[in-house]
């Protein structure tokens, strides 16, 4: 039996194969989630990034919604870009639903409209240095609870943030080739199963 963790990447939209291609290379077994019963043998999920609305859209439509949402209330999920607003617990610019699991407050399209994307390179509190961060139609992360802790910042805003077993990114760390946010995510995975 294979003690590499068993991570999906809810393939629904964005750019869902390359985080499952990151991950497999650090050495998770990963798999393309696309049906509400793929869940079930997961140890940790990743939200990749996307449009939120469009993401709720066809979890309803595919009555994917209420299993997932047991899922991210259990069990290791890492949010990037619309990934995190779907985990925010109020989410702003327009207001729209999510899981309401990570104690934050989200703004959709914060940093504006996706010819103001950019690429930053930000200290964190992940050791090796400063850390690549791809922006496209990022959310900002405008306020955080006590038992959130931030690992990276743009001009003051959070854009790293853990709380437990959930972690959130408002920018694209699959674009990068820097491996750590990845890693960290897989760590937190096995923490969480032993």
């Amino acid at each position: 039996m294979s003690t590499s963790p068993h991570i999906g990447v809810l393939a629904l939209q964005g750019a869902f194969d390359v985080h499952a291609k990151r991950l497999a290379a650090l050495g998770a077994n990963t798999v393309l989630v696309r049906k509400p019963e793929e869940l079930a043998t997961l140890d940790g999920l990743v939200l990749p990034g996307g449009e939120s609305t469009t993401f709720l859209k066809n979890l309803e439509r595919a009555g994917f919604y209420d299993v997932l949402n047991a899922f991210v209330h259990t069990k290791p999920v890492f949010g990037t870009c619309a990934g995190c607003i779907l985990l925010a617990n109020e989410v702003l610019n327009p207001t729209q639903k999510s899981f309401a699991v990570l104690d934050a407050t989200v703004e959709r399209n914060a940093y504006g409209r996706q010819n103001d994307s950019v690429i930053l390179n930000e200290e964190t509190a992940l050791p090796g240095g400063p850390l690549e961060m791809v922006f496209i139609r990022a959310p900002r992360i405008a306020k955080v609870g006590a038992d959130v802790v931030i690992l990276a910042e743009r001009n003051g805003d959070p854009t790293l943030v853990r709380q437990g077993r959930l972690l959130a990114a408002t920018f694209h760390p699959e674009l990068t080739e820097d491996t750590r946010v990845h890693q960290y995510f897989l760590d937190m995975v096995n923490e969480a199963k032993s």
